[in-house]
């Protein structure tokens, strides 16, 4: 594609769309990899979630919303604790499945995460309130975060948290000194930076060298902070390491040079102190299909790949498998949800010469999904609450921000019938969507409903513009 002075997504051949995507035979066809697994047309043409027509949730909690398939949540969560404590069984007695609370988090989600007995990693003093509202168990949450302040780490600390990764050399005294303080023992895991990049967006990749998170292995800080931390046995438990390559990844390759590299330290450890560390914990970042270029490993095969690369390392190395844990987030809440929308105008822009696309404006936008702003993130979408005969057109997806970037959808084929009123819903819409949600333009973030049964359900409601502007302090006196 040309350079262009006003973007990439002005250049010429822009309007074509990707390579990748397709027109396709019935518009109105879902790709069921992008959607839970209930998620159909219905009778009428409109989706159903659930058991539950999207037309009643559009009128019962209005647009924009995100729309949660409890069962499809709980499955995955399901899924992946099973299919690696199955896997690692015979080589550590198991694995450890935390849930990341950054992907989505509310208190009915911690409930369910407790409730299919995977932990729950968080990274804020805000996430560890919701945990602990929702009565989590403290034993099974692992706290992270680069820099988390004295007052976060003491909430921790007197919740019984089960781990704490630790981050930095001051962040090490800091908890030190809060254990001692609260005269506990805190359990700590190093975050080791391997040296790895993973093939994704250079805002997510998360353990190659230049960039906030953990300890550098080739430098030697992650062996100088075991040495710190073993320099506070009264305060400190050294639990293993920690490792987390970065976020949408396919494939376990990246996991092997990790693993790697990690379990060198680990040994390395075990010569120079004289201690076996029980537990390694190899992160998440496990991708999801957003559109139908993505094609993502199931947990299985996930387990099987990483169990096959740990066995060899740790054979190679001649220690024993240590306890592994990972923290799959998206993987678990992306695909479970769908954002659902209503048309407000339709828009045909001429660009050069005969070309024109097609402008779709709904209801909300770069406030509720900033992914593809952020990350120029692909989401696909579909008319969602009937169905046509229409003719397929290419077009782009955008929300009502005062923003010329404020893309949810940059291609997709929408039928060439399609009108204000209409609802549309984008799948693959579960994690960070809510999380990374702004109130941007003053517009108040959309309700998080989770369908089950047929029953519906808001699980986090709706701001309001009074919770706008109870928030807004006017200082001066009014007469």
């Amino acid at each position: 594609m040309g350079a262009h002075e006003a973007g990439a997504l002005h250049a010429d051949g822009a309007h074509r769309g990707p390579s990748w995507l397709r027109p396709p035979e019935d518009v109105n066809e879902l790709v069921t990899a992008l959607w839970a697994h209930s998620v159909h047309r219905g009778g009428e043409g409109a989706l159903a979630v659930g058991g539950l027509d999207v037309r009643e949730i559009a009128r019962d909690f209005g647009t924009p919303a995100y729309v949660i398939d409890e069962d499809d949540f709980r499955s995955r969560a399901r899924d992946f604790k099973q299919s690696f404590d199955e896997v690692f069984r015979d080589l550590c007695g198991g694995a450890d499945v935390y849930y990341a609370g950054k992907a989505f988090l509310c208190t009915a989600v911690a409930r369910w995460i407790h409730e299919e007995g995977l932990g729950l990693d968080v990274c804020s003093g805000g996430e560890l309130a919701v945990a602990i509202r929702a009565g989590f168990p403290g034993d099974r949450i692992g706290f992270h975060g680069n820099n988390k302040s004295v007052a976060e780490i003491e909430a921790g600390l007197r919740y019984g948290v089960g781990r704490v990764v630790v981050d930095s050399f001051e962040e090490i005294e800091r908890v030190a000194a809060a254990a001692e303080r609260l005269d506990v023992v805190a359990p700590v895991m190093v975050r080791v930076t391997v040296g790895v990049e993973a093939h994704t967006h250079e805002y997510i990749a998360t353990a190659h060298e230049d960039q906030k998170f953990g300890f550098s292995l080739a430098g030697g800080e992650a062996a100088e902070a075991v040495r710190r931390i073993l320099g506070h046995p009264a305060y400190l438990s050294l639990l293993g390491l920690h490792s987390h390559i970065g976020s949408q990844i396919f494939d376990t390759s990246g996991f092997e040079v990790a693993a790697h590299r990690v379990l060198g330290l680990h040994l390395d450890v075990a010569r120079e102190h004289g201690i076996r560390m029980a537990e390694l914990d190899l992160g998440g970042g496990f991708g999801i299909a957003y559109t139908t270029q993505h094609d993502p490993s199931s947990p299985r095969d996930l387990a099987t790949g990483m169990a096959e690369i740990i066995e060899r390392e740790c054979r190679a190395d001649g220690v024993p498998v240590p306890r592994i844990s990972i923290e799959p987030g998206r993987a678990i809440a992306g695909p479970s949800t769908f954002t659902l929308y209503e048309v407000g105008t339709v828009k045909e822009v001429l660009l050069d010469g005969d070309a024109s696309r097609t402008y779709v404006a709904v209801d909300g936008g770069m406030s509720d999904n900033i992914r593809p702003a952020l990350y120029d993130a692909d989401y696909s979408c579909t008319i969602a609450g009937r169905v046509s005969q229409a003719s397929p057109t290419l077009a782009r997806v955008v929300g009502k921000h005062c923003e010329s970037g404020d893309i949810i959808v940059k291609d997709e084929f929408l039928p060439s019938d399609i009108s204000a009123g209409d609802l549309l819903a984008v799948p693959g819409t579960g994690a960070y969507c809510r999380s990374l949600s702004s109130q941007y333009n003053h517009l108040p973030r959309p309700p998080v409903v989770a369908v089950r049964g047929g029953v519906v359900r808001e699980i986090v409601r709706r701001e309001t513009i009074e919770d706008l502007l109870a928030l807004d302090i006017d200082q001066e006196e009014r007469s």
